[in-house]
């Protein structure tokens, strides 16, 4: 632990580009003592409301508190939610000078509502069509003009649009042939374009879709053995292999919520089990997982190392409410108990 603290240590020398979905988290508290007279449903009394930024910006933020250099890409739309956002991203010394405003589109806003600790809804605001041509014509050649600047690129896939296959693939080709360190949060509509990159970081939810898509597309039948239901351990273990396999992937990091992470590389696999000490919320843990998993590969770690790191990362932030992130001082103090 002394020697991964040594690594942690580095951290601020990282140079990070984050390219994805931006998503603004509206968290709005109250309290509930009666139930509506129009519908069944309760009156929430509110009192207090707060914007985090989310998705990608989440896994900038977490880069930021870690002590990173970090540069975020992503579109948004020309409204006040975007505002908010790259405010408070600016605030943290974030670079968002690739964030592009598209005419029409909406920043997405997920708005939580909760009743003291419970959550009572949550609604959603997003455009999840394919960007403009223009955007990602802009997006490229930024990437081309700039991506020699970082060290890692982390792509965040939540699905919302901004990710075409081409955008990917010349994302993904510019960044390998560089040399450079690439780990992406997937989503199974742009599986096959993740080949070749240092890392992905599914869920367990995001390995069965993947599984499910490989049975889908092949024609040989070579993936019916595979159970996309993951009930076992061996279940995972063959599931992994299969992905890492199929994408030529450097390594495969799954994350299992309470059951830890599991680190697949070509020639080894390994169970991690989770540190977590308490579990107020789990939303945002990927997010923290592959921030930290990334700056400890730029820092020198194995992936091994890193993926150990990582999962003490997400053990802290599921002990706070909401989208959160950990701090550097906050993960080598929990590395010492």
């Amino acid at each position: 632990m002394k020697k991964l603290s040594s690594y942690i240590k580095k951290f601020s020398r990282v140079r990070v580009l984050v390219i994805g979905d931006l998503i603004l988290d509206e968290y709005v508290q109250g309290s509930v003592d009666r139930i509506s007279p129009e519908a069944p449903v309760p009156i929430v009394w509110a009192s207090q409301r707060k914007f985090v930024p989310g998705g990608a910006a989440n896994v900038a933020n977490n880069l930021r508190s870690l002590g990173a250099q970090v540069a975020l890409s992503g579109v948004v739309g020309k409204d006040h939610y975007r505002d908010i956002m790259l405010e408070d991203l600016r605030n943290r010394g974030i670079d968002t000078g690739a964030v592009i405003e598209e005419k029409g589109r909406q920043t997405t806003l997920k708005s939580r509502i909760f009743a003291a600790h419970q959550q009572v809804v949550r609604v959603d605001w997003e455009n999840v069509e394919p960007i403009r041509k223009t955007t990602e014509h802009k997006l490229n050649e930024y990437i081309n003009a700039n991506l020699k600047k970082f060290d890692a690129v982390i792509i965040e896939d939540y699905g919302k649009g901004f990710f075409t296959n081409s955008l990917l693939s010349g994302i993904i080709s510019v960044a390998r042939r560089l040399g450079m360190i690439v780990t992406v949060d997937p989503k199974e509509d742009n599986f096959e374009s993740y080949g070749g990159v240092s890392a992905i970081t599914p869920n367990r939810k995001e390995v069965q879709n993947a599984i499910r898509y490989l049975k889908m597309k092949d024609t040989n039948n070579a993936f019916k053995v595979y159970h996309d239901a993951l009930a076992t351990d061996a279940d995972i273990r063959r599931a992994g292999y299969a992905i890492l396999n199929h994408l030529r992937l450097e390594s495969l990091l799954v994350t299992l919520g309470e059951n830890g992470m599991w680190l697949f590389e070509k020639d080894r696999d390994e169970h991690i089990l989770t540190v977590a000490q308490e579990v107020f919320d789990v939303s945002g843990a990927g997010d923290t997982t592959i921030a930290t998993f990334t700056l400890g590969l730029c820092a020198g770690m194995s992936k091994h190392e890193a993926a150990v790191v990582a999962n003490i990362a997400a053990g802290i932030v599921v002990g706070k409410l909401g989208t959160a992130t950990v701090t550097r001082a906050e993960l080598i103090e929990r590395m010492r108990i």
